[in-house]
């Protein structure tokens, strides 16, 4: 693993910088779906574990294990990073899921699989003068109610079961202790988008956390999400030293039901004074505490319709105007994907692209993904449930994200993706292990597309 004497960076002011304290801004990708996968990046639908118990079920665990360690070897590799430094960025932000390090069956008892692919993004991209950022995507108890926790359910357990927290505690400790002194390190993102519904055990478990880390590493860089999603940090007071406060900031204007832009969205005016508010009043407690601002996620997502997509792209070079204009850091949201979102995506005529083409067309007409897609083809069953509990139980507000979202996920997420699950993995009948490795060779770096007006857009800006 590459290390050598020089410090890691650290917080001065409003900036982190080097151990000679030259400023330090940055600005990079999110390594989406390679060691956290997610339903929109790679295709699935549903949750990373019932995606994985669909494939074993039907491709038998040779297969399986053929296809997915090839995976995690061809998704990011030398040629990846050497582009990312090409383009002029210099941090890769590398979310990960608990279950590389341990099962559940035997919690805190650390496989060291996990630390090895971790070393692996770290070294490739230190060759390449490109800092990491160490962000745990998935934890033991759902610590919010989305699909990238892998939660398979509306709830997240994480934040009434001491049990959970204690694991995250134990991991974090030791990924410390791996980690300590390297300076290709920039630091570690604790918790991706947390939601405690209540807001309460947020804070407390946080010092724990912080106080952990420190006992193991004094010099790293915390990055701690704030609330809801990155978004509210009013549980924070005076803020931890050499700790970064990390606001997430995708635009309404780039959402995949999002209108015209400049123009409405969701009922709502967006343009790059929108934008800007927004982003000021989800910074608010950096730029009031002097701290450094890092935007951990942002990006629109493409549709592929040219002057839609060129509303999403003028929407991202406001963005990051904006975050010039303010000295924020960056990291966008997703570097490789099947076509959403990503930097680069793999080939639209890719033998894995081909094989799961109808469950991608099923996942569409039904809205499963909650990211990414919309649920226009589905409004006939969303109307009256809407309707019904909005008339039913007027009151009733469930936390984070209220009833509509509620209702979006138990309809979306679970009703109908559960079952879709199945149909994705018997695309794959009669696959062999060498069959499954090539197919998993579609997302090589050699074998994808760059989204050249994107790539545009980012160096504009670099």
């Amino acid at each position: 693993m590459t290390n050598d004497a020089t410090p890691p960076l650290r917080v001065e002011g409003s900036r982190l910088v080097t151990a000679s304290g030259t400023p330090v801004r940055l600005r990079g990708v999110g390594l989406g779906g390679w060691l956290n996968l997610e339903n929109f990046i790679t295709g699935f639908p549903s949750t990373e574990e019932l995606h994985r118990q669909a494939m074993r079920a039907v491709l038998g665990q040779e297969v399986h294990d053929a296809f997915f360690d090839r995976f995690q070897e061809v998704f990011f590799t030398d040629d990846d990073a050497a582009f990312l430094a090409g383009l002029g960025l210099n941090c890769v932000r590398v979310p990960f899921h608990y279950r590389l390090f341990e099962d559940d069956d035997r919690p805190m008892e650390l496989k060291e699989e996990g630390f090895r692919l971790l070393d692996r993004a770290v070294d490739v991209c230190a060759r390449h003068g490109l800092y990491t950022v160490l962000d745990l995507h998935a934890a033991p108890g759902h610590h919010n109610q989305r699909w990238h926790s892998d939660n398979p359910t509306h709830r997240s357990t994480f934040w009434q079961h001491r049990h959970f927290q204690d694991r995250v505690v134990h991991l974090w400790q030791a990924l410390a202790g791996r980690y300590r002194g390297n300076p290709w390190v920039a630091g570690y993102n604790p918790l991706n988008e947390p939601a405690d519904p209540e807001g309460h055990v947020i804070e407390p478990f946080y010092a724990r956390l912080h106080q952990a880390i420190r006992a193991v590493d004094p010099d790293h860089v915390i990055f701690l999400d704030g609330n809801r999603n990155a978004t509210e940090f009013g549980m924070f007071r005076d803020p931890w030293p050499n700790t970064v406060y990390t606001v997430h900031d995708y635009a309404l204007a780039g959402f995949a039901d999002a209108g015209p832009y400049p123009g409405v969205s969701r009922g709502e005016y967006v343009d790059q004074r929108y934008l800007e508010k927004r982003f000021l009043q989800r910074s608010e407690y950096m730029r009031g505490t002097g701290t450094p601002i890092w935007v951990g996620e942002f990006g629109p997502v493409y549709s592929g319709h040219a002057e839609r997509d060129e509303s999403r792209y003028r929407v991202l070079a406001d963005q990051l105007e904006i975050y010039d204009e303010h000295d924020a850091g960056w990291s966008l949201w997703t570097y490789k994907d099947i076509g959403l979102q990503g930097v680069v995506h793999v080939e639209r005529t890719s033998p894995y692209l081909e094989r799961i083409a109808p469950v991608l067309e099923k996942k569409a007409r039904l809205g499963v993904d909650l990211w990414g897609g919309t649920d226009a083809g589905i409004r006939h069953i969303l109307d009256p449930l809407e309707r019904t509990v909005a008339e039913e139980f007027p009151r009733f507000d469930p936390r984070p994200f209220g009833q509509r979202e509620w209702v979006q996920v138990l309809v979306r997420h679970i009703l109908l993706a559960e079952p879709m699950v199945d149909d994705f993995a018997r695309c794959f009948l009669g696959v062999g292990p060498e069959e499954a490795r090539a197919l998993a060779d579609c997302f090589a770096f050699g074998r994808c597309v760059e989204r050249t007006r994107l790539t545009d857009v980012l160096r504009a800006h670099l």
